[in-house]
């Protein structure tokens, strides 16, 4: 039987894909072919000849082995080999030729889309949006040739993507496939929104100013902490920009979501202090730094304010900063430590009358 081998490693080397590789899957792929053939011999090879593209099915038969006492289940010989190559095997040999070169030709490009991909993990691409009627609860977003998937579990709240729409995404991560390479991205995660900092600010990429960390309720709100690391730079408005304009130009890629930047401190009730920010605290009370939970003062009329809408403010702060974060009122705690300090007064007026009492009674 014959083979356009010389043709088929041409082709095999235009996608990167050496002749020995070539040669041993499609050998191996004739040989399992061979064995569904009827009569086939239990044990065969496949010798290819590259020059002629000639190949045979050289196949040996087992020989039984007396058993002995030392060994009663004695596995059996093989007998000399002969060719066994069926008459009518060339359009089966031909089609298995085609799928063997196919998988190979779909493994090259899967590598190479792979390779290309895998440094991207964890960077900000854009790509243009496309629906698919067959899998509607994930969108596609085209990059090139190639698509990856923004799932629902990754996507904004209320956002809406429109077939051939450019859109910025995450890459959360890039692996093998049982289809090939799966690019997953992401609308929703906290990162994204660092990426896109990192394009608009110059000095996070310097490392003038660093983001200390950033929570995020993606399509409504995300608090960003930053610190600076050079004399003189203003971290907070490094981020914000001229006029806003660097703020601006980031919530321009995340639609009505808020954004609050706020100053990084490694003192906790600084930091606490700063994270629920709009509101002003009027103090912090650390309660345990084991266990990470502090009380924050708040004027009664900025109470609303630090608790945000459905309590969103403070989970922000509380996730920002990682401490469990208790709020009060700044008047209710001044009143309580007034009456507490009036109590203890007069405490300590009422002991030398009782001590003078006692000494009267002594006598």
């Amino acid at each position: 039987m014959e083979l356009d081998l010389t043709g088929i490693h041409k082709l095999a080397a235009e996608q990167g894909i050496d002749p020995e590789t070539l040669d041993d899957a499609l050998a191996e792929a004739l040989r399992l072919a061979y064995l569904k053939t009827p009569h086939a011999a239990k044990h065969a090879r496949v010798e290819l000849d590259e020059r002629s593209g000639n190949f045979t099915v050289w196949a040996a038969d087992e020989i039984p082995v007396e058993p002995t006492e030392d060994n009663p289940y004695p596995v059996p010989k093989l007998g000399e080999e002969y060719d066994d190559t069926p008459r009518d095997f060339g359009r089966l040999a031909a089609a298995t030729a085609r799928q063997v070169i196919t998988q190979l030709f779909r493994r090259a490009e899967d590598e190479k889309v792979f390779g290309s991909f895998s440094g991207q993990k964890g960077k900000l691409i854009t790509g243009i949006i496309q629906q698919d009627a067959s899998d509607p609860s994930n969108v596609h977003v085209a990059m090139g040739d190639v698509e990856a998937i923004l799932p629902r579990r990754e996507q904004v709240p209320g956002e809406r993507y429109r077939h051939g729409e450019r859109i910025r995404v995450y890459v959360v991560n890039v692996a093998r496939g049982i289809k090939g390479p799966e690019i997953v991205v992401s609308r929703s995660h906290p990162e994204l929104v660092r990426k896109l900092f990192e394009r608009e600010v110059p000095e996070l990429v310097s490392g003038a100013v660093s983001i200390m960390a950033i929570a995020r309720e993606a399509g409504a709100r995300t608090k960003i902490a930053v610190k600076a690391n050079t004399d003189g730079v203003n971290p907070k408005g490094a981020l914000i920009g001229p006029g806003g304009a660097r703020v601006r130009a980031v919530m321009e890629n995340l639609g009505p979501e808020k954004i609050d930047i706020v100053d990084y401190s490694d003192d906790p009730a600084k930091f606490v202090a700063a994270a629920l920010s709009p509101a002003v605290a009027t103090g912090v009370q650390v309660i345990s730094e084991k266990n990470k939970t502090a009380i924050a003062f708040i004027h009664d009329d900025q109470l609303s304010l630090a608790i945000g809408k459905e309590g969103q403010n403070a989970r922000l702060a509380a996730k920002l900063t990682g401490w469990k974060i208790g709020i009060e009122s700044a008047e209710a705690h001044a009143k309580k430590v007034a009456a507490e300090k009036a109590a203890q007064a007069a405490a300590e007026a009422a002991a030398p009358e009782a001590e003078k009492a006692a000494g009267l009674e002594g006598e």
